[in-house]
């Protein structure tokens, strides 16, 4: 992903609305598991997410100074989708699409953290990326449970026959 054809405003947006999509979606996957230390990890994504959007609100307001902050309506990289509209999509494979959307965020951070000349921003978006990562094991790790956990509640044809 090179971000260097693209307006810094447009990216700094992108990522608002990456932030923000991310917190809703994490919210609304945690109203939706009975898995209290699930729900628990899904609410603390979600508040980074929120602790995000602070900080991309503060770099815009630097380098905009006299511009108000709206999220893109149109990202200029396009972030993955994390959707779950259908009931029956298991557990695992939404946590697979976060992995996705996080794995993205990580590389975007680490490049747009390249079109900054400020040590402070730069070094933050450094710091976005290896939080993405951090968010990746996350859910990685829970995906995994989650395999195991559907893996048990599939049925074997003939798995009740004996001798």
């Amino acid at each position: 992903m090179n971000l260097d054809n693209y307006d810094l405003e447009d990216l700094i947006k992108t990522a608002y609305r990456s932030e923000l999509d991310s917190e809703k979606t994490y919210t609304k996957i945690a109203d939706s598991v009975e898995n209290g230390l699930l729900k628990d990890k899904l609410m603390f994504l979600a508040e980074e997410e929120k602790k995000h959007q602070n900080f991309i609100k503060k770099i815009y307001n630097l380098r905009f100074p006299e511009k108000k902050l709206t999220p893109a309506e149109k990202q200029v990289i396009p972030f993955p989708k994390i959707e779950f509209t259908d009931e029956d999509i298991p557990l695992s494979k939404i946590l697979k699409q976060a992995m996705d959307a996080e794995n993205f965020a990580q590389s975007f951070y680490q490049k747009l953290s390249k079109r900054f000349d400020d040590n402070d921003i730069k070094n933050m978006l450094q710091y976005f990326a290896d939080m993405e990562k951090g968010h990746f094991k996350i859910l990685e790790n829970e995906k995994e449970s989650m395999e195991k956990f559907e893996q048990a509640d599939v049925y074997w044809h003939m798995v009740h026959a004996g001798p």
